[in-house]
């Protein structure tokens, strides 16, 4: 047989083994390869690819011997050549298991091959961690045990895809968030990006998924922290660690954060929602009230100049800050009418920036109110669509929950759109309870364009809005108008946007020159804007002799977040305190603690109280034990301008006196309608010289207090504010009247 013969017959066996690869038949592939060393014992490739195809019958020890045997009397730079030969060989052939056949395991098998012949690939490594991960056998512990960490790290040159590890390290963030390996692996990551911008933005999205979809702020700051080793300078992360420095109790640093992210903003939004945040470190330690004071006349200052600006070119995340911004206006002032014509400036301003990025979902929302049908709707049930980030261990969680218990189903078809809760990264027993009781429950995140989306599906007929400026997303959504009537209820005030239809509020908590100044209108229920049954109670956690306090002793409380404590309402306490004998003020808030006992003993000092009058209490682990301590207490102060809303109705419930001073504003009138609507009128103060007056004579008279106790003890059988059921079908009632009028206005 001539030369050219036998090369026809070589060409064509080989063709016959890449079939018999391609056809999984890995037996005669095999036979093929060892035919072909047996006629060619000198060619190295035959060994590597018979040796591979008992690697793919699972024969593994065959395969490395078969490598071995082929190997064998080399000299080093033989066997480096033919090594590489075989990495070679094995990398394709694991790309096409990956790529091809979708067979990860297989991939995985080869891969692991690779790395025992070249335990330093990083290439090889990570690809091993990816397969990891789509074969859902990811542990977090590869990074360290694949060495990858060590390697990227290492000064040593490295050979790196960088699109594969940035691929990589995505996937990881997705898979084990919350893994510690994940934080060492973005560090170990940070020398090799090589496009700081998209990294980071994948880094921002990464840490608000954990923070506010997983509530693992610690563990989002140390991210955040690491992004900022790419871009000291970068503006979304300076403000999103500020706002975590805050959440996770560092208000020091959150402050500092905020005030050097104000001095590098360029735009005036940004550097509106900066100095915002600098009000709302100092807020939230407590303690900061004239420096407090001062960076909201400058907050005042800067929004007039945004007002006036009226920008036009704010992207998603710049437009949806605007509306926190103004949060904390109501915590300064009872100025309602400058309050609400703020808040109905800047929901404008946002509203003529949300095409600039939701354009698409505007669009789809007005075409579904355009095609609403409207026939025969009084025999169908109603479609309320209830829309929170709030419906879990949160004040709105524990009130909201009574009109979900008490709806009625043959009437309306309940939805709860439940944002940031679609990560599976912590469960809440109470956001559990919300979405068995209704008849869709929708886990989401805090997109809001694509929320809208989905309530314009839904068909929703009523949106109730739960949150207000507390949250962005909410007004983001309302924004979009996705039902054709849109309400605010409970969890703030109105937040000013022109698509919310009406505002739920009641004859007490918004006074009736209120109809002159809101955007939305005042829909007021016959008596209160809220009831509930109840409150679960744990076994009290605190006592008197635990305080050394007297058992004699006046016992004067205030349970607050630091948001609500001012010097000027704190130094009225003050003047309460130093006129009742043996009285002592039991304080605890949400705020940083030595901040806040700093700010009350200096008060209580400058006012003739000595500071061992004093008592501060922690944060206690679950609202039933905090309900609970309540019990301590002879006589609770309210705060103003922002008066309590679920303390004052934990309370009331608790039988407990309390002393509020009423205002013109809906977060200075709450505890005045829940007062009102359980029958108690003593304590209700409309002047600061009645606020004093009710505290000492409450703290006097304990006879008058024994009375308001029994009292309020009895109103649990017959005050509005404890019955859940009656409220409900008042709000059902509201419903159906809002309905109608809508069909009326567009017959």
């Amino acid at each position: 047989m001539t030369s050219d013969n036998l090369l026809a017959v070589a060409s064509d066996w080989q063709e016959q083994a890449r079939e018999c690869l391609l056809k999984e038949n890995y037996t005669r592939a095999a036979l093929l390869y060892e035919q072909a060393i047996e006629a060619e014992p000198n060619v190295k490739s035959y060994y590597w690819q018979l040796g591979l195809m008992l690697l793919l019958q699972g024969q593994e020890a065959e395969a490395q011997t078969t490598w071995l045997l082929g190997m064998a009397e080399g000299d080093p730079e033989e066997i480096e050549q033919w090594t590489q030969e075989l990495v070679e060989l094995l990398e394709v052939e694991a790309e096409r298991q990956r790529l091809q056949r979708k067979d990860y395991g297989v991939a995985w098998a080869v891969r692991q091959h690779l790395r025992e012949i070249n335990p330093a690939n990083l290439h090889n490594l990570l690809h091993l961690m990816a397969m990891s991960i789509l074969l859902d056998a990811y542990t977090g512990e590869e990074p360290h045990s694949l060495g990858v960490i060590e390697l990227l790290k290492s000064n040593k040159p490295l050979s790196i895809n960088h699109e594969l590890l940035m691929q990589l390290w995505k996937s990881v963030l997705d898979y084990a968030p919350l893994h510690p390996s994940t934080l060492e692996l973005t560090e170990a990551c940070l020398d090799h990006v090589q496009e700081p911008l998209i990294f980071i933005d994948t880094l921002i999205h990464f840490v608000y998924k954990i923070a506010y979809l997983g509530r693992q702020f610690p563990r989002a700051v140390k991210f955040t922290e690491l992004g900022l080793r790419l871009d000291q300078k970068h503006p979304e992360l300076l403000l999103t660690l500020s706002s975590f420095y805050q959440d996770v109790g560092e208000s020091a640093k959150g402050i500092e954060m905020a005030k050097f992210a104000y001095s590098v903003m360029e735009k005036l939004a940004d550097k509106v929602y900066a100095c915002h945040l600098i009000i709302r470190g100092m807020m939230t330690a407590g303690g900061y009230a004239d420096e407090a004071y001062s960076t909201f006349q400058t907050l005042k200052s800067l929004v007039a100049d945004l007002i006036e600006q009226q920008p036009t070119d704010l992207d998603s995340s710049s437009t949806v800050r605007l509306f926190s911004s103004i949060f904390f206006y109501p915590y300064f002032q009872d100025r309602p009418q400058e309050n609400i014509q703020i808040r109905r400036q800047i929901a404008e301003i946002c509203q003529s920036n949300l095409p600039n990025y939701a354009k698409e979902q505007m669009e789809k929302c007005h075409q579904r109110l355009s095609s609403a049908v409207k026939t025969d709707v009084p025999k169908k049930r109603l479609k309320i669509g209830y829309l929170s980030y709030c419906l879990r261990r949160h004040s709105v969680g524990w009130l909201a929950r009574w009109v979900f218990e008490y709806h009625d189903p043959e009437r309306f078809e309940i939805y709860a759109y439940l944002l940031g809760s679609e990560s599976k990264l912590t469960q809440d027993p109470l956001e559990e309870w919300y979405t068995g009781k209704v008849f869709k429950a929708r886990k989401l995140g805090l997109q809001g364009p694509e929320v809208a989306e989905l309530i314009c599906e839904d068909e929703i007929d009523i949106l109730v809005e739960l949150d207000s400026l507390t949250l962005n997303t909410s007004c983001e959504i309302m924004m979009l108008k996705p039902a054709p009537i849109q309400v605010s209820w409970l969890g703030w005030d109105s937040p000013g946007i022109p698509n919310i239809d009406y505002f739920i509020a009641d004859p007490y908590v918004l006074p009736e020159s209120a109809e002159d100044y809101y955007v939305e209108k005042i829909w007021r229920l016959p008596q209160s804007y809220i009831a509930v049954d109840g409150f679960e109670l744990d076994v009290p956690r605190v006592r008197r002799d635990q305080l050394n306090i007297p058992n004699d002793a006046v016992a004067y409380v205030s349970f607050q977040r630091g948001y609500k404590y001012n010097a000027h309402t704190v130094r009225l306490q003050m003047q309460i305190i130093k006129a009742v004998p043996n009285s002592y003020f039991l304080v605890k808030g949400l705020g940083d603690e030595e901040s806040l006992k700093n700010f009350f003993t200096e008060i209580a000092e400058s006012e003739g109280v000595n500071a061992d009058r004093l008592r501060f209490l922690p944060i206690v682990a679950t609202e039933t034990i905090h309900r609970a301590n309540l019990g301590i207490a002879d006589v609770v102060l309210d705060t103003y301008p922002y008066n309590g809303a679920t303390t004052t109705l934990e309370t009331l419930w608790m039988g407990i006196p309390l002393v509020t001073r009423v205002g013109q504003q809906f977060s200075s009138r709450n505890s005045y309608t829940m007062m009102m609507n359980v029958g108690i009128t003593e304590g209700i103060a409309w002047t600061e010289e009645e606020y004093v007056e009710w505290g000492i004579r409450l703290g006097k008279d304990t006879v008058l207090r024994q009375q308001i106790s029994c009292r309020l003890r009895q109103s649990r059988h017959t005050a509005p504010l404890w019955n859940a059921q009656h409220f409900t079908r008042e709000m059902e009632k509201a419903y159906e009247q809002m309905w109608q009028r809508y069909l009326e206005s567009h017959d």
